[in-house]
Parts: C-alpha cells; sequence; structure tokens
C-alpha cells in the first residue's frame, strides 16, 4: 500500500507518524465506482454521475495517477451526456444542467479532450447561428445569465443562486468564452449577496454560508476582482470555522466535514488569509476521515466514504502542501498544471 505523509504549510506543529495517506487504496477506491452497477445506490446517484466522475478525475490527478481511468472512455461518456441545447446532463439523457456542464468542461480539459469536442460535440443552432464544439457550449452556458441582475440559473426553470454564476464563470473561463457574458454585471451581484459578517450567502440578504463563500470569491477572482473582497474581516469569519477537533464547519454552531476542508480553505487562499488556521490539525483531522484500507474519504471520521468528499478532502490536503500530492488552483478546484495548459499566458493574471 503506498503511504504519504507530510505536515501542512499553515500548521504550527508536525502531524503524527501514524497519519499517513493511503495513495494507492483511494486510487482503487475511485476506479471501482463504476463497477458497481449492481447496487441500488449507483442508480440513485445517477442524477450526479457527470459530477462524481469530476471529483473522481480530480482526486486522481491530485494523486498524481492522471491516467487511472481510462481517456478516451472517459472522453466518450462526457460527450454522450451532451444535450441538444449544448449543455451537458448528469447521464446520458438527462436534461441539461449548469453544474453538470461545469463539470463536462473539467473533465474534458483535464483529460486534454477539447479538440474532440470541437469534432464530434452536438451542433447547436442559436440566434440564427449554428455552433459546435466550444462555442455551442458557451452559447448554453450564456443563456443562463439574467441579463438584468447578472446571475445565473441553473437551468430553464430559472432557480438562481451564487453557485451557478460561479460554475458559469468557471466553465466559460476554461473555454475561453467570457465575453459571451456580461462579467461586471456578475460581479455588482456578487458585491451585493456580501454581509455585514464579511461573507456571501446565496443571494443578497442571504446568511453567510462556507460553500457560497467559495463560490463569489472564486467568480471574482476569475473575474479579476478579488479587490472588492473586506479581506480581514472574512477571513476572521472564515478562521472562526475551525473546530476543536481540527475539522472545518460551514458556518456557526455547526460540525465539522471534509467538504469544508476545501470551501474555507481555498477561500482563506484566495485572499491570502490560509495561515489563518492551523494546517497540521486540519491535515490529522482529514486523514482521520480516511478508509485507509478500502479507500476513500468520508465526511466525519467512521462514517461511510464517498467520491465527494474523497475529491475534497484530497484537495484539502493539497492547499496544505501535504507532501505526495499534485498542487491544486484554489479557485477551479483543478491541478495547476491543468490550467496552465488550459488558460496558457492567462492563467495566473488575477492572483
Amino acid at each position: 500500500m503506498a503511504l504519504v505523509s507530510g505536515p501542512g504549510r499553515a500548521g504550527s506543529s508536525v502531524l503524527p507518524d501514524e497519519l499517513q495517506l493511503a495513495i494507492q487504496a483511494h486510487v482503487k477506491y475511485i476506479q471501482s465506482l463504476d463497477t458497481r452497477r449492481d447496487e441500488l445506490e449507483y442508480w440513485l446517484t445517477e442524477h450526479l454521475r457527470l459530477n462524481g466522475l469530476y471529483w473522481g478525475l480530480t482526486a486522481l490527478h491530485l494523486l498524481n495517477r492522471p491516467s487511472a481511468l481510462p481517456r478516451q472512455e472517459t472522453i466518450d461518456f462526457v460527450l454522450s451526456c451532451q444535450a441538444e441545447n449544448g449543455g451537458f446532463g448528469a447521464a446520458p439523457g438527462h436534461d441539461a444542467h449548469l453544474l453538470s456542464t461545469v463539470s463536462g468542461v473539467q473533465i474534458l480539459g483535464m483529460v486534454d479532450g477539447f479538440e474532440e469536442l470541437e469534432k464530434r460535440g452536438k451542433v447547436v443552432k442559436v440566434g440564427g447561428g449554428e455552433y459546435r464544439g466550444k462555442e455551442a457550449v458557451g452559447r448554453y452556458l450564456a443563456g443562463l445569465q439574467n441579463r438584468e441582475t447578472g446571475t445565473f440559473t441553473g437551468d430553464e426553470w430559472g432557480e438562481e443562486d451564487t453557485r451557478f454564476l460561479y460554475a458559469g464563470l468557471n466553465a466559460l473561463s476554461l473555454l475561453g468564452l467570457l465575453e459571451l457574458v456580461d462579467v461586471d454585471l456578475a460581479v455588482d451581484y456578487i458585491v451585493s449577496c456580501a454581509n455585514f459578517d464579511g461573507g456571501y450567502g446565496v443571494s443578497p440578504g442571504a446568511e453567510s454560508h462556507s460553500g457560497q463563500i467559495f463560490a463569489c470569491l472564486a467568480a471574482l477572482s476569475i473575474a479579476g476582482r478579488i479587490d472588492t473582497v473586506d479581506k480581514d474581516k472574512l477571513g476572521q469569519w472564515l478562521s472562526e470555522r475551525q473546530v476543536d477537533a481540527g475539522g472545518l464547519n460551514g458556518r456557526p454552531e455547526k460540525m465539522e466535514d471534509v467538504c469544508y476542508s476545501w470551501w474555507v480553505a481555498s477561500s482563506l487562499t484566495m485572499i491570502g488569509r490560509l495561515h489563518w488556521i492551523d494546517g497540521a490539525k486540519l491535515s490529522a483531522f482529514i486523514l482521520k476521515c480516511q478508509d485507509p484500507e478500502g479507500g476513500g474519504f468520508a465526511d466525519r471520521p467512521g462514517d461511510m466514504v464517498d467520491v465527494f468528499h474523497t475529491c475534497f478532502g484530497i484537495a484539502g490536503l493539497s492547499l496544505l502542501d501535504f507532501e505526495g500530492l499534485e498542487e491544486v488552483d484554489a479557485v477551479y478546484c483543478m491541478p495547476k498544471k491543468v490550467l496552465e495548459r488550459i488558460l496558457g499566458p492567462r492563467y495566473g493574471e488575477n492572483d
């Protein structure tokens, strides 16, 4: 079994020797996920299939095992999820949704599959024009922006919140098509969601929440407008999310959860305040949530593992410079070296 241990850069102490990352077990766990078709849970989670592939593939890249899933089969599956309007559904035959679409774009980016999207993607008719490949996906995404408020809907049914705004800017920036939407109006909407405590909610006046704070900060980072953030006030709120057990929670008085190792730590990274939490204690908490034999991470120690928490647990460790992991980007939750390939000279220009 491949084991790696190492302290986080934001910590004040060294991790205990027994806390090690079971790399090979995690790789095998992720590889096994699509072989469980005889289990009810596999079919009950079909609405998360494309998201799940993104979570698993991201974890594998950060574990330095980018080829652990077959590239061509991955590309074929993503393209099979593309709907007639250019967006991607959660699985073949599902309606397109913004969250599935950003996962589809991120997956194709990680496996260097944009060229196949150009060749084999759906042809979409919009406003008298015909589009294929990146442009077809971009037109679908642009059609989800509310041109009065700047925010985005998740799909044709109209639900709006800051997650969708971030997802839209994320995918469009990876496609090189941010010019298709009103970025300034989107920034104005995010600014209107800021609260007295420095945090952000799903909409103006909504309670601050760590997940939404990540979405807003990442969207502002993509737009090059992180200057609008009160970094000290927000950093204080985020640093208070660390509990005695070392983990992080999403808002006051809630239990710690491995996924907030990403939402909170990435937000602190974007505003330059990651050192405001104890990285060694956080790394120790994350590692206690892994199954060292069967692989995968759970939300808390002793619970059932799943690919969602596996992705964000490993991504959290990467943010903390855990030994043996590929470096993750705090804005996109993708490997930095992948983004350097996709974005080229533009990558990092807004840091």
